[in-house]
């Protein structure tokens, strides 16, 4: 019994080698974290530890029951063998991760499995693995992780199981009886111990990735907010060379380096060198032009290059409103020192320093700007909701690139849109409900599932014109003041219909309402509080008088607690009024 004690712990220890490796899918990461996964990963994953009992199974060694004599697996069994193996842990796992469906799933293929290699125990061991993962299944918790001591009991009675149906079913009862007091307790103890440990690993690496993604998230949040008081004023000799040091000293590379479309504007690192001239590598020339990243290990050699003392380099575009404006380039001794984490990071850094490039160009425009219109849209650009929206990018850069980059483009196409509001006087509803859905990406993506919008427009209305900038702020000030503090079923209904008297669009919420007080007053001047100045509401107002007449003003109905509605008219073209 010892010996096959030994031996089950080696099974094991190559199973546990196994879990090191899972770690690595996503699949298996949602399932630890996440609860959530598609129809194509459930199956993946059904199957995979389907594949996983197997492999246990083949893993394990078959005892001879005339001989009592253990013996590496082969393709089939005799009437007189049968298996000391780990197949429950897989089966375990998969249950305690994943609920009833991924243990039933699991379970039915180790199970089958097992009764196809014959032996006299082949119906009691395939009927015991799919019992493994129903009971498994009993056992799961959405949304609480399983302890590994829980694990080592489930793990161990799911053994002890099995080892009371071969005394059940299999025939002859002695030759059962035999075979369980050989195998029994030490195929109790290494399962149960297997799947406790499978599981202690899988928490505990998953739990270290998601550590070093929080402090990449600190790290650039960190940098973002000791850049930004540089780029604000714009990209310069003086603003590149500030950024490259707080750059170096954050991230530690061999240099960093920042240009415009033609001319170094700044390089600081170990190797002293000037930031004069023009740019000197094809490699920048190619991002510049192609306006995408790259990883260079092999740097051209230059007379005086500074790129000569480095072994590898990565080169990341600085855009404003999509044209490239510059490259951020960070060297490194090697390739090898540049990792996907690395990589990703600077990618990141590289569309926040072009934001920030971007709020330049408004504060730009605020500070030439001669009208009173143009100054409250500048002041729509809140830097609140910049960190906020990088900071959830920043969280999903490691978890979920594609969303990622889905959020960076409506975030880039918001501001974009925001500066553009600057100078034009009208815009379609079409484009206005655009830049409001961009905004909702990043809102729906910070607020998770506790956010529900809901959109209703006839698209025949949806080309009518109407000041830029208008709805949005309507919709921020519900999500602000409205919503934010409710926990669950947080709605807002944004309507816009072709009405006898015009163009109604509204804007409503179900959140804690508005007092009387403040209502009276709300729009028709700045109300300042703890979270806002009212300046949104009151420019959105004036604009739409200004532009349509008293009748377009904004009305406001709001009751404390069940929420606020705001809707204002416009009236339609003439030429929507021919065509009717």
């Amino acid at each position: 019994m010892f010996d096959l004690l030994i031996i089950m712990f080696e099974r094991v220890g190559m199973i546990i080698a196994v879990a090191f490796i899972l770690t690595r899918f996503r699949f298996f990461q949602n399932m630890v974290h996440q609860d959530l996964l598609d129809r194509r990963q459930e199956m993946t994953a059904i199957l995979f530890f389907g594949l996983f009992g197997i492999f246990g199974t083949y893993f394990g060694v078959a005892l001879d029951m005339q001989t009592l004599h253990f013996k590496n697996m082969s393709l089939e069994l005799t009437t007189d063998e049968a298996i000391a193996n780990s197949r429950v842990i897989g089966v375990v796992v998969a249950g305690l991760l994943g609920g009833y469906r991924f243990g039933i799933g699991a379970g039915l293929i180790a199970g089958i499995h097992r009764m196809s290699l014959g032996g006299f125990t082949a119906i009691s061991c395939g009927i015991s693995t799919i019992i493994s993962g129903i009971l498994a299944g009993y056992f799961y918790k959405k949304g609480k992780h399983t302890s590994p001591f829980t694990a080592f009991l489930i793990g161990a009675f799911a053994e002890t199981v099995q080892m009371l149906l071969i005394l059940l079913l299999a025939d002859p009862f002695p030759k059962a009886l035999a075979l369980v007091q050989a195998i029994g307790l030490p195929m109790i103890l290494a399962n149960g111990i297997g799947t406790a440990l499978f599981i202690l690993i899988a928490y505990n690496v998953i739990s270290d990735q998601e550590k070093v993604t929080a402090l990449q998230a600190q790290k650039t949040l960190r940098i973002a907010d000791q850049t930004l008081g540089y780029l604000r004023t714009g990209m310069n000799k003086k603003t590149a060379s500030a950024v490259c040091k707080i750059l170096l000293d954050e991230l530690g590379p061999g240099a960093v380096a920042m240009t415009d479309k033609t001319d170094i504007l700044a390089f600081v690192g170990n190797e002293k060198g000037d930031a004069n001239g023009p740019i000197q590598t094809d490699i920048t020339r190619q991002v510049i032009q192609n306006g995408e990243l790259i990883v260079a290990d092999q740097l051209e050699q230059h007379n005086n290059s500074r790129s000569s003392k480095f072994g590898a380099v990565v080169v990341a575009p600085l855009k404003t409103r999509n044209e490239t404006v510059g490259t951020l380039k960070l060297y490194y001794p090697s390739r090898k020192a540049i990792t996907d984490v690395t990589t990703e990071l600077i990618a990141g850094l590289a569309e926040l320093l072009s934001n920030q490039l971007e709020i330049a160009e408004a504060d730009h425009a605020y500070q030439l700007a001669k009208e009173a219109e143009i100054q409250a849209l500048q002041a729509q650009i809140s830097p609140h909701f910049l960190f906020n929206s990088m900071n959830i990018i920043i969280s999903l850069i490691r978890t979920n690139p594609d969303e990622a980059r889905k959020l960076l483009s409506s975030l880039s196409y918001f501001l974009r849109q925001n500066l553009e509001g600057t100078t034009a006087k009208m815009v379609t509803l079409q484009q206005e409900l655009t830049h409001v859905e961009a905004y909702l990406q990043i809102e729906e993506a910070r607020f998770i599932d506790k956010l529900k919008v809901c959109i209703d427009a006839d698209p025949s209305i949806m080309q009518e014109k109407i000041p830029p900038l208008t709805l949005q702020p309507l919709v921020e000030n519900a999500i602000t003041h409205g919503i934010k503090d409710m926990d669950h079923n947080s709605i807002v209904h944004i309507a816009i219909e072709d009405t006898v008297n015009g163009i109604c669009i509204t804007v409503e919420d179900n959140g804690k309402g508005i007092e009387q007080e403040r209502l009276n007053i709300l729009g028709t001047e700045q109300v300042y509080s703890e979270k806002g100045t009212g300046l949104g509401l009151f420019n959105v107002n004036r604009r739409l008088i200004m532009s349509f007449g008293t009748e377009s003003g904004l009305a406001i109905v709001s009751v404390p607690n069940e929420g606020t509605r705001i809707s204002f008219r416009i009236p339609k073209s003439e030429v929507s009024m021919q065509n009717e």
